[in-house]
């Protein structure tokens, strides 16, 4: 298949890309390049694609194209609260009018990269599956929430959007981030000899790696169009439900030395919820989430270690909110978070 890519320079879609180009897609990128930069260790071959921002798209990007893989987004709850505006203008309408674009241009697949978030306040109780009420508490989460019911409404006999509802993230990728919650507890750990945990440990989260997110992904876009076809999928493992605590129990023991330590300075965490993966593995039989959180754990440490992670590195090239932050002030982008030629952290 002909797939168009989107965030391809991202966290995710810097391991995504060699996935679906190992399964023997044609992959075209799509990608402001805000992240381009934000690079731990040798840049990956990156997959021919348009520079362009994603509210700027024209159909001519989607033109010969027979799938797309949506992965661009700002993409975390601290820079979603922030500029709530910016966020529903790129996350969520931006989104629908690529979708929208795609459908015109007669793209028969979208796969869209939701979140488990959607499910943020549901408790710790019983496993949420996919038809669970959302209940999502930020503006990422709600973004998604509103991208996905547009996207049920464009869905006809020759567009089929899919919904993959991604754990949250962990995993080396060589655009890093490190602002999701295992991949910041190992660096934390490295740096400052602390696993230091700032709620009290006890909310839960479901964790994939994003190996495993490429790999459903690449499975959702040749699987059969019945199996699929508008349907939302959680994407992980229930072997990963796991705690805050127990997460940075798994850091402690992958970084010999460092010192546990539970604040509960930021007061009680509303997001916990623990997830049932049981439908995506039914509807795409070959799919298994492989990775272990101890395994995550231990892959970051080598590659932390490996390609020198620095303090700088950890705080602002790989934290999302600090890169732009460091953007503006550099005037690299403006207050829309619009690019301006050379991006901060380029090269």
């Amino acid at each position: 298949m002909r797939v168009l890519l989107t965030g391809h320079q991202g966290y995710l879609g810097s391991v995504m890309a060699p996935v679906l180009t190992r399964a023997g897609h044609e992959v075209i990128g799509l990608d402001s390049g805000l992240f381009a930069g934000c690079l731990l260790g040798p840049a990956p071959d990156d997959p021919t694609g348009h520079r362009v921002d994603l509210r700027d798209v024209t159909g001519a990007a989607l033109a010969g194209v027979d799938a797309v893989v949506h992965l661009a987004a700002l993409s975390n709850d601290p820079l979603g609260s922030l500029a709530p505006e910016l966020t529903y203008a790129i996350n969520h309408h931006a989104s629908v009018r690529l979708a929208r674009l795609a459908r015109e241009a007669g793209v028969r697949r979208f796969l869209y990269a939701s979140t488990c978030s959607v499910y943020g306040a549901s408790g710790g109780g019983d496993l949420v599956g996919e038809d669970a009420p959302l209940r999502p508490v930020t503006p990422y989460a709600e973004s998604k929430v509103r991208v996905e019911d547009d996207l049920a409404g464009l869905a006809d006999d020759d567009f089929t959007p899919v919904f993959m509802r991604n754990a949250t993230a962990f995993g080396f990728s060589p655009r890093l981030r490190a602002d999701i919650v295992l991949n910041n507890l190992v660096g934390h750990a490295l740096l400052s000899g602390e696993v230091r945990v700032l709620s009290d440990g006890t909310p839960w989260r479901p964790l994939v790696h994003a190996e495993d997110i490429a790999e459903a992904f690449a499975l959702a876009l040749t699987a059969p169009r019945e199996a699929v076809h508008a349907r939302a999928f959680n994407i992980g493992t229930e072997a990963n439900n796991v705690t805050v605590a127990e997460i940075a129990a798994e850091v402690a023991e992958a970084v010999p030395g460092a010192k546990l330590v539970i604040t509960g300075e930021a007061g009680a965490d509303p997001r916990s919820y623990r997830v049932d993966f049981s439908r995506v593995r039914a509807a795409l039989p070959a799919y298994q989430a492989r990775w272990t959180v101890k395994a995550g754990a231990a892959e970051l440490v080598e590659a932390y270690r490996r390609f020198g992670l620095t303090e700088e590195g950890f705080h602002r090239r790989f934290t999302r909110l600090a890169h732009l932050a460091a953007c503006r002030e550099a005037g690299t982008v403006d207050d829309a978070l619009r690019p301006h030629g050379a991006v901060a952290g380029d090269g």
